[in-house]
Formats: C-alpha cells, structure tokens, sequence
C-alpha cells in the first residue's frame, strides 16, 4: 500500500471521510463521481478482511466502460491479478472486487458484501437494491454509496431526500455541481448553457431534482420555413413501430403506434426539419418507404432503431438497395438507457427554446405539433418527436454514399448479409 498514492478533489475527500454507513451522492457531470468511486472501491477492497465487494451500474457493459480501466489504473501497485472475462479484481491481501450491471441481478444473489457503489442508480430498478443488495450487507454490516446525476424526481431522488431530512444517522446525502470540479474549465460549463433547455442545464450541470413540467414545448418557440437553408447535410432517423397489416385494423379505437421517418438538414445555424414521413405500414411497404426518403435527400447518414423490428426490415431494405443499385449504411440508433422523457427533452428542448430548430410546412405538421405541445402524456403518441429525437445521435457521424456494389460491406450481422 506504501505506493499506493490516493489524489482525491476537495468534494471527493469530504464524502469519503464521512464515516456515515450508506452516502447519497447527487452530483452533476464530469464532477469526478467514477473516481471517487474508483478511489472507494479500491480502499475498501484493502481494508477488507472477508466479505466481497460489487461496483453495480445500470448495465455490465456499463460497468466495464465506465470503471474497468480506471480501476486498473488506479490501483495498479495492489492488484494481484484481473480477469475482465468475468469482470473480476483480485488484491494483494485476497480481496475480490466484481463488477456487475443491475440488468442482471440474479448474478448478485447469495454474496456476502461488505463495501458496494451503485453509480448512476436513478437508472437502475430500486428493487435491485431493495430486494437483493441490501440484504447483501447484512451479515457484514456493510457501507453503500450511491452517486449519480439526477433523472427527475425518481426512485434516487426518494433516496436523496431521505439521506436528507429523515432522522436515520446511517444515511447522509451530498449535493455537487459541475462547478465543484477546479479541473473542469467553468467557461466550458457556460457555454454548453447556451446550447441546453434550461430543464437540461439544470438537471445535468446542476445536478437539480427536476420534475417534468406540463408545457416543456411551448408555441412561441415553434419556427416555420418552407426554404432549404443552402448550409448543412441531410439526415434521416427511422423509429419503427410493429409491422401492422393495416387492411385487418378494423376498428375505429384501435390506436397503433406509427414509423415515424424524420429527414432532417442539419447545419451551423441549426436543424431544418424538411418531413416526417410517418405511417402504420407492413414491413416491405417500411422498407420502401426508407429508401424512398434516402434516395430522394441523399443523406450522409441513415439510421434505425436497434432491435428485432430494424433486424427484421433491414433485409427488405438491402433488397431496395440492390434492385435500385444505390447502397448505403444504417446506423444503430440506441436509446443511451435514457428514459424515453429524459431522451427527447434533451434532444429537443434546448434547441427549440434557442430557435435551433425549423420546420418545413407540410401535412405531417398538425400530427407533430400535436405530440409535441402535449408531451408527455401517456394518452398521446409521440413516434414523431421519438424520431426526430435521434436525429441527435446522427447528426454527429457521416457516411459516404453511392457505394459501388463491390465495395459495399453489410453491417447486419443479425439479417445475415
């Protein structure tokens, strides 16, 4: 341990000194959360004389991005042996540290903990901890800490506000934001203000309990243009709903969610909504319908949302691009286990509430606008904003188009081709 040399930030030491058993910690961004909890995992880990210890985040995929590396880093001079198949640590003095996602809980089951980190935990399900990690400290009487970035007024924020106000001294709960970081450039914060929704800001930056509001769109800050900006690049964001035979939808009540194809000319000055194609279609009709909008925009990048229903259109879609000789990458759209609220405010907000975004006038106007000034509500689809929500993750890659058949390569690994 004598080379061991723990560099801890002013906020990151407060919170390890305090002795209290179980540490809520609701911080914001780039605070340096994973490294106090690096730091903790590590030193506990040396401190233990039996009992194991778990970093948990919202996935194992998680877990191995975020904490993997750091943890080799950091404790490189006491760590005895690793093994990342199994997502394991072993120390010098014995101690075993595993990292685990709270996607998989049954693999948490029947261990004896005596230190735990639960990061992100306003993205995990509360019986993760309720159910299963709790009774984990039992025996050891062992300490917790939760450290994440608020997502509303959620199960993490019940959590916080207990820390804080109830009369249970094994429970205390800190607040940081951004700002508390020194290393972080506080003129770099200031300036993603200015690109954010103040909602966003405050809950990413500020690490602010936000609770959803009824008007997070409002009119006023709806723009109309009918004229292409001559700057920027097209993008196309598909949100597929279930292929529906729409000749068996007989009755008037049966609501069904809609593909919603959102093409967008993204440039300096902002997004140019120019359509949204949408529709209830069965799944070569889906297919046509994507090449239709690709071949008339000519995009620098396509993408679909991952799952079984982009697995199951994609290989009518190939059939477009080979009958039509134009070939062309899809990219995986994912939802960044954000909630679906969490995803389209942040995508959508700031940008309107900044004039970032225009729509061209078009008959998918009143559908649109309808989603979006009653958002969220549960009685409401909202497939058009979800589409042109992705055109976030888009808008930062680009492909080159009009491959030569030869130099084609199918990406679908699942559609076989």
């Amino acid at each position: 341990m004598a080379d061991l040399k723990v560099e801890l930030l002013p906020w990151q030491q407060t919170v390890y000194s305090d002795p209290t058993r179980f540490k809520v910690v609701a911080a914001g961004r780039r605070t340096g959360k994973s490294r106090l909890a690096g730091w903790a995992l590590i030193l506990a880990c040396l401190n233990a004389k039996k009992g194991q210890v778990f970093y948990v985040a919202p996935t194992q995929g998680q877990a191995r991005d975020i904490m993997w590396q750091m943890l080799l880093e950091l404790g490189h001079s006491v760590i005895a042996s690793s093994h990342v198949n199994n997502l394991q640590i072993k120390f010098i003095n014995g101690a075993l540290l595993t990292l685990k996602g709270a996607d998989r809980p049954e693999t948490m089951r029947g261990v004896s903990l005596k230190f735990l980190v639960m990061d992100e935990y306003a993205d995990m399900k509360p019986e993760v901890w309720e159910q299963i990690l709790r009774p984990a400290l039992a025996d050891q009487k062992g300490d917790a800490m939760f450290i994440g970035t608020p997502m509303g007024r959620n199960h993490f924020y019940d959590l916080y506000q207990y820390a804080n106000v109830s009369k249970d001294d094994t429970f205390v709960g800190y607040h940081f934001t951004s700002f508390d970081n020194p290393l972080l450039d506080p003129d770099e914060i200031r300036a993603a203000e200015k690109s954010m929704s103040a909602f966003s800001f405050r809950q990413e930056f500020m690490a602010s309990f936000e609770a959803h509001g009824s008007e997070l769109f409002k009119e006023e800050d709806v723009k109309f243009d009918d004229e292409e900006p001559e700057d920027g690049d097209f993008y196309i964001a598909v949100d597929l709903a279930g292929f529906a035979d729409v000749q068996k939808v007989t009755t008037k009540t049966k609501r069904l969610d809609q593909t919603a194809i959102s093409v967008v000319k993204a440039g300096v000055e902002g997004w140019w909504v120019a359509d949204i194609i949408h529709g209830r279609w069965g799944v070569e009709e889906t297919a046509r319908k994507i090449f239709g909008a690709v071949d008339k925009y000519k995009p620098v990048a396509v993408g679909i949302e991952k799952g079984a229903l982009k697995n199951a259109v994609f290989p009518y879609l190939n059939d477009q691009m080979k009958k039509n000789q134009r070939f062309f990458r899809v990219e995986e759209l994912t939802h960044g286990n954000k909630k679906k609220v969490d995803r389209i405010v942040w995508a959508l907000q700031g940008r309107f509430e900044h004039g970032n975004i225009t729509l061209n006038k078009g008959k998918w106007n009143p559908q649109f606008l309808d989603e979006l000034f009653q958002f969220p509500n549960p009685l409401v689809h909202d497939d058009l904003i979800d589409s042109l929500a992705y055109i976030d993750q888009l808008a930062k890659v680009a492909y080159a188009f009009d491959y030569e058949e030869d130099d084609y390569e199918f990406l679908d690994k699942y559609a076989g081709y």
